[in-house]
C-alpha cells in the first residue's frame, strides 16, 4: 500500500493554492489566510493582525473566542456532544425555555443553519394555513420582499430576486409572491385568501443594510392581523443585539408570530439556529413531520445558553446602540467624500460607494492591505458589521481606513 505524503502549507499563497485546488469555488474570499483570532482582531499565517469589520455576517457578535462561550463549549465537550433527538438530554429543555423567555415567545424549534430555520418557518406557515386558516391543500402562498436574502436552498432561491443565486437551479418551488421591499401598498394588494404568511427581514442585510421606511413593519403587522396572516421576521442577521435592540423589530415596537434566529446564536463557535414564536403555530408539529439530526444537540444548546446569558444583561444591546451611533456619525462625515449614502442601525452599516469610486471588491482588497477586513455586496456597497466587543478607538481605526480608500 502506497502512502501519499501531503506537503504542509506554510505561506498564505500556499494555503490559498490548496483552497483553490481542492475546495469548490462557491465563495470568492479576500486573499487573507486567518490562523488565529481574539475579540475584534484576527491574525494571518504570517502574524499580521487585521481588525474584523465583518464579524462573520453577525455570527461573531460577541467577538472571536469570547471567554465565557469558549468555557461553555469546553465544559460541554467534556460531557456529551450529540445524542440525536431519539433521547432527551439535559441541555435542550433549559435552552428552549431560556430562549423563549429571552424573546418573549412560547415555543422553540432548534435547528442548525439560518437557511434551515427559514425552511422550517415556511413549512410551519403552510401547515398553519391548511390546518388552522383552512386554505385549500397545496395552494398556500407566502408574500416575500424583493432583494431579500434568506439563504440559498432550492426553495429559498425560488423567491430570490438575485439572478446569481437563481441561475441554473430551476425548476423553482411555487407558492411565493414577491413585492418591493418597503412598499406596504404592494404588500396589501398581494395578500389573498390563500396567503399563509408574510416573510420579511426587518433590515435587509445582503441588499446593503437597507432599513425600511418608518411605519412599514407596523403596517405589515396590522395587515397580517386584519387579513388573518402570519408575520415571520427573519432576524438571523439583524437579531441578537446587532442593531442596538435584542431584535430589530423591537425598534418599531412590533411583534412577529414567528422569528428565525441564527448566526450569533452559535456564539461564533458552531452553527445554531431556531424558529421561535407562538404555540398555536409551532405546536402544530408532530413527531416525524420535521427534524434534524444535529438540531438542538447538547453542544449547540450549551453554547446557545451562554449566548442567552450574555444577552440577558443588556450589555451588548447597549454597546451596539452607543457604539453604533458613533459609527454612523463617523461614516456620515464621509458622505460627499467618496461615499454616496450610509444606511443601517446599531453596529451595522451599508456604505454606498459614490459614483466614480472603486468597485466594492477593490475597496475591500484595499482595506485588507490596510489591516481592516470588510466585504462588499452588490459591487457598490461595503458592509460594516464589527463584533459588538469592539472599542470606539478601534471603530475609528476602521472608519479612517475606509475614508482613505474611498477618498482616493
Amino acid at each position: 500500500m502506497t502512502t501519499t505524503v501531503h506537503p504542509t502549507a506554510t505561506t498564505a499563497a500556499e494555503f490559498i493554492a490548496l483552497d483553490e485546488r481542492w475546495s469548490t469555488h462557491n465563495y470568492h474570499p479576500l486573499p487573507v489566510v486567518i490562523a488565529e483570532a481574539e475579540g475584534a482582531w484576527v491574525t494571518d499565517v504570517h502574524g499580521k493582525r487585521y481588525l474584523d469589520f465583518l464579524a462573520g455576517y453577525s455570527a461573531l457578535n460577541f467577538g472571536h473566542r469570547h471567554p465565557a462561550l469558549i468555557a461553555a463549549a469546553t465544559a460541554q465537550l467534556g460531557r456529551v456532544t450529540l445524542t440525536s433527538r431519539a433521547f432527551h438530554h439535559d441541555q435542550l429543555g433549559p435552552f428552549c425555555q431560556e430562549l423563549a423567555e429571552l424573546t418573549g415567545t412560547d415555543l422553540v424549534l432548534p435547528m442548525n443553519s439560518g437557511a434551515e430555520a427559514v425552511e422550517s418557518a415556511i413549512k410551519l406557515a403552510r401547515k398553519w394555513a391548511y390546518q388552522v386558516k383552512g386554505v385549500p391543500a397545496n395552494t398556500a402562498e407566502i408574500v416575500v420582499a424583493g432583494s431579500n436574502f434568506h439563504g440559498r436552498t432550492t426553495t429559498i432561491v425560488s423567491f430570490s430576486t438575485d439572478e446569481v443565486a437563481r441561475a441554473d437551479y430551476g425548476p423553482f418551488t411555487p407558492g411565493f409572491v414577491v413585492v418591493p421591499y418597503g412598499d406596504a401598498t404592494a404588500l396589501a394588494a398581494a395578500i389573498s385568501d390563500r396567503t399563509a404568511a408574510v416573510l420579511v427581514e426587518p433590515v435587509q442585510g445582503e441588499a446593503g443594510v437597507v432599513v425600511p421606511p418608518a411605519g412599514y413593519l407596523a403596517e405589515i403587522r396590522r395587515l397580517c392581523d386584519e387579513r388573518g396572516v402570519l408575520m415571520i421576521a427573519d432576524e438571523i442577521q439583524s437579531g441578537l443585539a446587532r442593531t442596538g435592540e435584542l431584535l430589530a423589530l423591537d425598534h418599531e415596537g412590533v411583534r412577529a408570530d414567528l422569528y428565525t434566529l441564527g448566526k450569533a446564536l452559535g456564539g461564533g463557535i458552531l452553527p445554531v439556529s431556531a424558529v421561535v414564536g407562538k404555540r398555536e403555530v409551532l405546536g402544530l408539529l408532530r413527531p416525524g413531520e420535521h427534524g434534524s439530526t444535529f438540531g438542538g444537540n447538547p453542544l449547540a444548546c450549551a453554547v446557545g445558553r451562554e449566548v442567552i446569558k450574555l444577552l440577558r444583561t443588556g450589555e451588548f444591546q447597549e454597546r451596539s446602540a452607543k457604539l453604533g451611533a458613533h459609527l454612523h456619525n463617523r461614516l456620515g462625515e464621509l458622505v460627499g467624500r467618496g461615499v454616496a449614502e450610509v444606511r443601517g442601525r446599531g453596529l451595522w452599516a451599508g456604505v454606498e460607494i459614490a459614483a466614480g469610486g472603486p468597485e466594492g471588491r477593490a475597496a475591500s482588497e484595499a482595506l485588507a492591505l490596510r489591516g481592516v477586513l470588510c466585504k462588499e455586496t452588490h459591487e457598490t456597497t461595503l458592509r460594516v458589521a464589527p463584533p459588538l466587543v469592539i472599542t470606539e478607538q478601534e471603530l475609528d481605526t476602521g472608519v479612517d481606513a475606509i475614508a482613505e480608500v474611498l477618498a482616493k
